[in-house]
């Protein structure tokens, strides 16, 4: 059969001579082979060859025969271009020449069909050698597919990775954003994960945190303080727990932490997540709320307390000064009313400093040139302290104009002063500095102001100092660390009153051995602001008085017929009520009252206000005091009007003179 490997004549030694059916069988086999295969000489002559050769390589079967040169095939191929551009001939001696070295090649080659083919060259013993030309077209293009396939996942992992870490970026981004210390920690206790809040919170970073163990970044001593809770929360337990520790500026802080385990499906615990709050300012809030609410409670005690004690001591004062009056030449009065007069005096002064702190007292509010009334105290000061003692005063601005009661702040500044004296027993330096200062929504609501410009006036010592529960009741009435007899403890809550009825604030800052500062923050008022003049009109003095029907409403029976006393002495005619029910109804029968006088606090529904209001309706042209206890807004001798309601408030206990003074501030 033509072409068939049992024509082919074997090299001598390949198959013994009388082994015809051995090569017809050999070439049968070779044929049923997908792989192609030739043989050649140490001539490069063809020895033997299948059927796959001539179909891979698209020889035809009658170039392949016993004897046929490599050389042969080699210039076939090239001329029909299976080479590529190129000289053939040159392209036929290298090919040549390689195959004459009879070195093990392997190559692979696409044909102009595409098929890609693998051809291997093993040189045989006798310097021939066996080539086989294998198909790999669909092995290289599975492999490429692959190779692709390959690329797009890596690309797609590259992709995916890119996104993950980007992803996990944008979470840090957001945790460290967060106002919260954010932590995971393992099983064994250590941090695989801080955020920048938690990790600066102990002095850490983010890169220098993760694998310490807890003790190592919070500190053994707070880590005694929360190891039950982590060995809780370690144990699958959820735990909420608040510490105190030391912030990085020195500071006590308060910190509230919760602690979420890290369960895995199996219910083992894997670590526990780490949520941690700064509650530092939320304590301060809730005290400030406290203290605000204690202070307002006993302000409200003291109150009623001083308008129960000013009616008594206005009949006390009012008697003994009828006493006196009566009996001038009495040696008596001398030895015993005067000493009464001055003890009842010294109440009237304790009640007046109780109503500071209740913030019900007198004040006449007028612009203040804040610097000038501090240089002028600065000499009162030095001449009230000791020598042991420098004073020294400061502005940070030249001008600053507060709208504030200037004896009073001046009576705010010397206790303060006094406060500092008693603070250095052995000497030590007062400042007192005067500025300017700005509150945001923050600083006022912890003020209890509006935000806006206040003048600040610090007085500073660098005496003893006060310990935290000293300075949480500093400014509770009778509340003193001096020596029994030294201070009645109303100074500081005076100031207190003084300052928040004012429309102002107080700040205090005291460290142990460093010294203490109170701040005294009054609303400022532009430089060109004054006050809102009066309307004109005409005073009612002595002897407009005299014959007069006064209409004296009062619930006190005692209050009453001290006042009926004093208006008698004044030359008028009264006529009383014990409630303001009755007032009305003798104001509205009684056309010959041309004044009347009336306690603010009466039983009944009608109190001296709604009297007020009545009065102004039925007999508008009717002049009109009102007397409180509380004294809560308004009239101070030359005080006029108490705003919003336009009567003057007279305050109890008062003498003759300031009921007159009273009497002479109405307008016709």
């Amino acid at each position: 059969m033509h072409g068939h490997p049992t024509t082919r004549q074997p090299q001598d030694g390949l198959l013994p001579a009388d082994g015809q059916p051995y090569r017809d069988l050999l070439g049968a086999g070779l044929d049923l082979l997908d792989q192609g295969i030739t043989v050649f000489d140490a001539d490069l002559r063809m020895v033997a060859w299948n059927a796959a050769f001539l179909r891979l390589l698209d020889f035809p079967e009658s170039l392949a025969r016993p004897g046929v040169s490599f050389e042969d095939f080699i210039r076939f191929n090239a001329a029909r271009g299976d080479y590529g551009p190129g000289d053939p001939a040159q392209q036929v001696a290298e090919r040549v020449a390689r195959a004459r070295s009879f070195q093990p090649h392997t190559t692979e080659r696409v044909r102009p069909n595409g098929r890609t083919l693998s051809i291997r060259g093993f040189p045989l013993a006798n310097r021939g050698f066996i080539a086989v030309y294998t198909d790999i077209t669909e092995q290289r293009r599975a492999e490429a597919q692959i190779s692709r396939h390959q690329a797009e996942l890596e690309a797609h992992i590259a992709s995916r990775t890119e996104a993950l870490r980007r992803s996990e970026q944008r979470l840090r981004e957001i945790t460290d954003a967060l106002p919260a210390a954010i932590a995971y920690v393992d099983k064994d206790g250590i941090y695989t994960y801080a955020n920048k809040g938690y990790a600066e919170w102990f002095g850490w970073t983010t890169d220098t945190l993760p694998g310490h163990r807890v003790p190592e970044v919070i500190g053994e001593t707070l880590f005694e303080m929360v190891a039950p809770n982590l060995a809780r929360a370690l144990a699958g337990e959820r735990v909420s727990y608040e510490y105190r520790l030391t912030g990085r500026d020195g500071e006590p802080a308060y910190a509230r932490s919760t602690l979420v385990p890290d369960v895995a499906p199996d219910g083992s615990v894997l670590g526990c997540y780490v949520h941690s709050m700064n509650v530092t300012e939320q304590r301060h809030a809730q005290a400030a709320l406290a203290q605000a609410q204690k202070m307002e409670a006993i302000g409200q005690l003291t109150g009623g307390l001083a308008h129960d004690f000013n009616n008594m001591l206005t009949v006390v004062i009012g008697n003994l000064v009828a006493l006196k009056e009566n009996h001038p030449d009495d040696p008596l009065t001398e030895n015993f009313v005067e000493p009464a007069m001055q003890a009842a005096n010294r109440g009237a002064e304790l009640i007046r400093r109780l109503l500071g702190f209740a913030r019900r007292q007198p004040l006449e509010p007028e612009p203040v040139e804040v610097n000038e009334l501090i240089l002028g105290m600065s000499k009162l000061i030095r001449r009230s302290l000791p020598s042991t003692i420098a004073v020294s005063t400061a502005s940070r601005e030249p001008c600053l104009v507060a709208m504030v009661d200037a004896h009073q702040l001046e009576n705010a500044l010397l206790n303060l002063a006094l406060n500092a004296r008693d603070a250095m027993p052995n000497g030590g330096e007062l400042r007192i500095e005067s500025s300017l200062e700005h509150l945001g929504p923050h600083a006022a609501a912890d003020l209890e102001v509006p935000p806006g410009d206040y003048v600040q006036i610090a007085v500073s010592d660098n005496g003893m100092g006060m310990d935290g529960s000293t300075l949480a009741r500093v400014f509770e009435p009778f509340f003193t660390t001096k020596q029994f007899g030294m201070g009645s403890g109303l100074g500081m809550s005076m100031v207190y009153g003084f300052t928040k009825q004012s429309g102002g604030g107080v700040r205090i800052r005291s460290r142990q051995a460093r010294g203490t500062t109170v701040a005294l923050l009054l609303p400022r008022i532009d430089e060109e602001q004054t006050a809102t003049p009066l309307p004109a009109g005409r005073d009612i003095a002595a002897h407009d008085l005299a014959g007069k029907l006064v209409l004296l409403a009062e619930d006190d029976a005692d209050v009453r017929s001290v006042v009926r006393m004093q208006l008698a002495e004044l030359g008028c005619a009264v006529v009383e009520a014990e409630n303001g029910a009755e007032a009305a109804d003798m104001v509205e029968n009684i056309p010959a009252i041309a004044l009347v006088i009336s306690d603010v606090v009466m039983p009944g529904a009608m109190d001296g206000r709604a009297l007020a209001r009545f009065v102004r309706r039925f007999r508008p042209e009717l002049p009109m005091v009102l007397m409180s206890g509380f004294a809560e807004s308004g009239f101070h001798p030359g005080s006029g009007p108490a705003p919003g309601n336009e009567l003057p408030l007279l305050a109890k206990p008062f003498s003759r003179d300031k009921l007159l003074a009273a009497l002479s501030a109405l307008r016709a």
